[in-house]
């Protein structure tokens, strides 16, 4: 029996290139204004169309400012970006929602939301964080631009197809756990090379107890772990959260798709090329303290030592813990931090923000904070307001900001000053990510909602009942 990542390749093989890469169609691709100039500029070369102009959207997220976005956009090169979208789009009759329109938002925030992303699907975008449709049982990857174009061409890709691997989580998690927790901990014990080559199966108790929200946000961060991307197969809380969205099937077209996505699942004597298996009890809220999204700890813990890490390892270790202004074996509870950033593709849906809300609830943002927060789309923007969500924050002292991608990467108006420390419930902490020389600590938004309110690093466990 086949896996489930076998099923969806093997019925989207066109043909496959002796000795070669698979020409793989693709169902939806999606564009965003960094990756896809020079592939629109190819095809004007080429003097081609959009083979499927139906199956393409397009949406600028990372230059976006997150404020005043009915007004022009001020950076030169932003605008520039943000424009070129707008106007390729237009050239080559393609699906278009750019800022301030309701459909507007990060693109991997608005692809599920919408009933775009679907079961069963292949997914591409420029972009390494394309994984995140995984969660709803599809085959999603990032690609390159030369790639982006392909697509645009031809409605196809030439890939190599990847291994497979299964990671499962048994058993429940803790209280004041979440899918961010779990990412980061599975990074910390496979390492950002770990998954390197394969296309990552999520299954076990665990995986199966989160919302849908928590699945694209484990989902998001498979790319971390070196996999080509990640997936969990569709059910019934899957289906749910589909049905009646805008571009969901309808009608009869509804039951047809139905009874297809629910053949979508790796058969009881699927053989995968890798199996690992982790346990939920193990993981605890966590934090990173290095500068790749695989240096991360219990938030009770320490950093590691030198005789801890590998000869091979100690150099980069080492020049990690000197740019973040660290020291082996140090405690990151009680470190004063200066900014927190709720939102990116991994934590900017209304899941994360009730989280966030929930928690800061009756208290106050510190002093020493300066929090950004930003919802993934408008849709996100519009479900806070409709639920209150605003109204408590504001009382708390935080400000909701318009979406995009804002301080995920240093691409817009949002950027970290350098040395200042950052809790952020983005996917990337590389040196400079959030600005040059900012210092980025990647976390849960309940582990920046108690950093926003202490104004320092703090077990979020220490405010739950």
């Amino acid at each position: 029996m086949n896996t489930l990542f076998d099923k969806i390749w093997d019925a989207h093989v066109v043909q496959k290139v002796e000795n070669g890469p698979t020409q793989l169609y693709i169902d939806r691709l999606y564009c965003h204004e960094v990756t896809s100039p020079q592939a629109f500029a190819g095809l004007r070369e080429r003097g081609l169309r959009c083979f499927r102009p139906k199956q393409i959207f397009c949406m600028p997220d990372h230059n976006t400012p997150t404020h005043d976005q009915d007004k022009p956009i001020a950076d030169p090169i932003s605008k520039k970006q943000v424009d070129t979208l707008s106007k390729n789009a237009k050239d080559f009759g393609l699906s278009h929602y750019g800022m301030m329109e309701p459909k507007n938002g990060i693109i991997h925030v608005v692809g599920p939301e919408r009933g775009l992303t679907l079961p069963g699907m292949t997914i591409v975008c420029g972009d390494s964080h394309t994984s995140t449709h995984g969660a709803m049982g599809a085959v999603a990857f990032g690609i390159g631009t030369s790639e982006v174009e392909m697509v645009l061409a031809s409605q196809c890709i030439l890939q190599a197809k990847p291994k497979s691997m299964r990671i499962t989580i048994d058993g429940t998690l803790q209280a004041g756990v979440t899918a961010k927790d779990m990412a980061l901990y599975l990074m910390s014990k496979m390492t950002t090379s770990g998954a390197t080559g394969y296309f990552v199966e999520y299954a076990g108790e665990a995986v199966h107890n989160l919302s849908m929200e928590g699945r694209l946000t484990l989902c998001n961060l498979s790319i971390e772990m070196g996999a080509r991307g990640g997936m969990v197969a569709p059910d019934e809380k899957t289906f749910a959260y589909i049905k009646g969205k805008e571009y969901a099937p309808k009608g009869d077209a509804w039951n047809k798709a139905l009874a297809y996505w629910k053949t979508l699942k790796s058969g009881k004597d699927a053989i995968f090329d890798k199996e690992i298996v982790f346990q939920a009890k193990d993981i605890e809220p966590m934090i990173t303290y290095g500068t790749n999204p695989g240096m991360g700890m219990g938030i009770n813990q320490h950093i590691p030592t030198e005789e801890t890490v590998s000869k091979e390892a100690r150099d980069s270790f080492n020049k990690a813990l000197n740019y973040m202004g660290f020291k082996p074996g140090d405690s990151l509870l009680g470190k004063k931090i200066d900014y927190v950033f709720l939102g990116s593709c991994t934590n900017g849906r209304i899941e994360d923000f009730r989280a966030f809300t929930s928690f800061v609830k009756g208290k106050h943002k510190a002093d020493n904070v300066i929090a950004w927060i930003v919802p993934g789309s408008w849709e996100v923007d519009k479900q806070i307001r409709e639920e209150g969500l605003d109204v408590i924050l504001k009382e708390s002292g935080f400000a909701i900001r318009q979406p995009g991608c804002s301080a995920c990467l240093a691409m817009n108006d949002d950027k970290i000053p350098e040395g200042k420390y950052s809790v952020s419930t983005s996917n990337r902490n590389f040196e400079g990510r959030q600005g040059p020389g900012a210092r980025t600590l990647l976390a849960s938004p309940l582990v920046a909602a108690a950093a926003a309110v202490t104004g320092v690093i703090t077990d979020p466990r220490d405010f739950i009942k």
